[in-house]
């Protein structure tokens, strides 16, 4: 699995804590930028960077992208064909669990605004070592998405 990063201004700082956490954990991470912040950056040029990676190869390609509340993020993510992506900004962490074992998600988006350091690490090494659970009534859904994504893109 490799998983790919990105974010913008407001998530910039937890996304280059997160680069090294998870490099540190043995993951193969690659940073997609920004690599300086810039507080007039905007989402949609970054965490696109990520999920047309993810949309490439789903199975093998996870995301991570981080922006103030992660909503616009996963909005942006999920214009791209084969991505799923979640949001979480706190709470429960078995929302993360979910999130992977019932919808098979490949991109986590974070809101930094509303995360500290820790917890975040925690959401996103829960999210990655989680599987998905192979339940045929999960398959069944997730293929009726792609097969909304093929009528409307082809």
């Amino acid at each position: 699995m490799k998983i790919f990063l990105a974010s913008d201004h407001a998530g910039f700082e937890l996304k280059n804590y997160l680069v090294e956490e998870l490099k540190k954990e043995g993951f193969e991470v690659e940073d997609l930028g920004p690599f300086s912040f810039n507080s007039e950056d905007d989402y949609p040029d970054w965490v696109s960077l990520v999920a047309e990676k993810v949309s490439q190869n789903p199975e093998e390609f996870k995301g991570i992208v981080l922006g103030g509340s992660g909503q616009g993020e996963a909005i942006v993510c999920n214009k791209f064909p084969k991505v799923r992506a979640v949001v979480f900004y706190g709470g429960d962490l078995e929302i993360i669990k979910l999130s992977k074992e019932h919808n098979n998600a490949n991109v986590l988006s974070l809101g930094a605004r509303f995360l500290d350091k820790e917890l975040a690490k925690r959401a996103v090494l829960l999210w990655l070592n989680t599987p998905f659970s192979q339940a045929k009534r999960h398959q069944r859904r997730i293929e009726k998405i792609l097969e909304i994504e093929r009528k409307l893109y082809g």
